[in-house]
């Protein structure tokens, strides 16, 4: 993203439609606990030194985005700044700072101070601010999805589920009392016992992608400040006001300042986060080359690093799927999101017969979706975060033609009425696709589906595992002995039987393998809530001849217990 100084205002026309369309929203949920002032436009986060207290956004003038820091929201004294745009209209928005190494410093130190108390704090306290948190989320859910369009072009039914997801692992933080208990062996010896217990590492990191700028962070400090942690947040430059909503309703929740801090920036920031001393973890979410610098610099600091990177995700598909219900499938996991999920079908291998009677109908299918902005009603397929990402998308289109797929479905150069300066990219069905073409090895991260061919079941699963990524892969079959094999024979962290993205909920992990994972413990679940503690195990021996003769005494006398009739 290109660094400028401030200036280049919106449209007063756009801006006036969000803040309308946000203001509704607000009035619709003016009952709950925040009063919506979590809301779109209406939010602390949010500021500019020329807007009105009346218009937090306004319409004549460019917010700059706030920081979070030590419980407030706080103006970057940067002087560089990316432009914040909607990616429906090319407007921009608001301005994010690049924060000053001071700033940085302030937000860890902030951290620091914080986790001196709120390690001590009672896990069932930390608990009851997640019960809370939740109730905010969901009371303020609208908002937060409107947020999420408009910043990052999803449709509205995209940003509700984008805002779902990170709340159930809210609420599976609640649970962390239960799931983060220790292990107590009595006599390992005589007259010696030995218990290990979980504690939290201090002070940790994470770094989001633009795909969810909600979901991603509520993967992360939920469960990290819950286990006892605080946090220091980075999110994308490119959509950071769902992160700072939440982190409003989190403080209103009850999370004390400093416990969680938010700062803004790009490489600089992510470079301070791995070499810092006092920060003892990062979770990272994102592309191939951050994720491994992230993880090769961080683990080289001495840091706890799990990271989550690229992926190409299959679908298999044989003769005896469900015509209707396959279908259907994949033409939402390949251009849902407008294709701009780690866990989305890029890649369809058809066994057999599936390959004609299959790909016409997905392209039929797919022509019928609606692409427009993202709070056009009826939408289902909204732009690409930016034109870059357009760009890159349509010439791994080009290329793969190049090479030699047929295009079934050309999406590229499509232009809705009204979004004519919107990074659109409607969705493209690409067949006679090989493992050896450009379009397939890389990661397009758009609504493109490559079509290969296999002439068995077995074939199929070769060029799945002989692909390097391992996030997701799904099998489309009426048949228990077919999908067992490839369920046990698949190299793929996560598997779909009739399912097309099998993200799991937050009571199981999400467990990415091989190239799209490194690290050892993943997001969510047990495994993250492992991440973010580290065992200390105690052995203790407390002889009975060091009781004082006059404690020896039969009985529960002396020992705290109290008799009926007694105080």
């Amino acid at each position: 993203t290109p660094v400028q100084t401030r200036g280049g205002e919106p449209s007063a026309a756009i801006m006036s439609m969000m803040w309308s369309a946000a203001l509704q929203l607000v009035k619709r949920s003016s009952s709950s606990a925040l009063g919506g002032r979590a809301s779109v436009i209406g939010c602390r986060s949010l500021s500019s030194s020329s807007s009105s207290d009346t218009a937090p956004l306004g319409v004549t003038s460019v917010p700059s985005v706030k920081m979070l820091i030590d419980g407030n929201f706080v103006e970057s004294q940067a002087k560089d700044f990316v432009p914040l745009t909607n990616p429906a209209t090319q407007e921009v928005i608001g301005h994010v700072p690049l924060c000053t190494p001071q700033e940085f410093e302030n937000a860890v130190q902030s951290s620091k101070e914080a986790f001196k108390t709120w390690r001590n704090t009672p896990v069932q306290t930390r608990a009851r601010v997640m019960l809370k948190f939740q109730e905010l989320i969901r009371a303020n859910f609208e908002e937060l999805a409107v947020n999420v369009s408009v910043e990052q072009g999803k449709t509205l039914a995209d940003a509700r589920g984008d805002v779902f997801r990170g709340l159930e692992v809210v609420e599976f933080a609640c649970s962390v009392p239960t799931i983060s208990m220790g292990e107590l062996m009595e006599n390992v010896a005589g007259g010696i016992d030995t218990y290990s217990i979980r504690q939290p590492l201090g002070v940790v990191a994470g770094i989001c992608p633009f795909n969810f700028p909600a979901m991603v962070p509520l993967w992360m400090y939920p469960l990290a400040c819950t286990v006892g942690n605080t946090f220091v947040l980075k999110p994308s430059e490119q959509d950071p006001g769902a992160s700072l909503m939440l982190a409003e309703m989190a403080m209103e929740a009850g999370l004390p300042k400093g416990v969680l801090n938010i700062v803004h920036g790009q490489h600089d920031i992510v470079n301070a986060i791995c070499d810092h001393q006092d920060i003892r973890a990062i979770s990272f979410v994102g592309g191939d080359g951050a994720g491994k610098h992230v993880y090769s610099r961080g683990t080289a600091a001495g840091k706890r690093v799990q990271s989550n990177m690229g992926a190409k995700n299959h679908a298999v598909v044989l003769p005896d799927a469900q015509v209707e219900a396959t279908v259907s499938a994949l033409t939402g996991a390949f251009a849902g999101a407008a294709g701009q999920r780690c866990m989305a079908i890029s890649a369809a291998v058809f066994v057999g017969d599936a390959y004609d009677a299959f790909i016409d109908k997905i392209a039929d299918k797919a022509t019928g979706l609606k692409v427009s902005g993202g709070l056009e009603p009826g939408c289902d397929v909204g732009p690409m975060i930016s034109p870059k990402a357009q760009e890159r998308a349509e010439g791994l289109i080009a290329k793969g033609i190049e090479e030699g797929a047929v295009c079934v479905l050309d999406g590229r150069g499509y232009k809705p009425e009204g979004y004519e300066k919107g990074n659109f990219l409607a969705p493209t069905v690409l067949k006679d696709v090989t493992p050896d073409m450009t379009c397939y090895k890389e990661e397009i991260f758009g609504p493109v589906l490559c079509c290969l061919k296999a002439n068995s079941l077995q074939e199929a699963i070769e060029i799945i595992n002989a692909n390097p990524y391992g996030n997701g892969t799904s099998l489309f079959t009426t048949n228990g002995a077919a999908a067992r094999k490839f369920q046990n024979e698949i190299d793929v962290g996560q598997v779909g039987i009739n399912i097309p993205i099998p993200v799991p909920l937050p009571m199981f992990s999400f467990t990415g393998s091989r190239g799209s994972f490194r690290g050892d413990l993943n997001f969510y679940g047990k495994a993250g809530m492992q991440f973010y503690t580290q065992w200390k195990t105690i052995t203790a021996r407390w002889p009975e001849s060091d009781i004082p003769k006059t404690a020896r005494a039969e009985g529960l006398s002396g020992v705290g217990a109290s008799a009926p009739g007694q105080d």
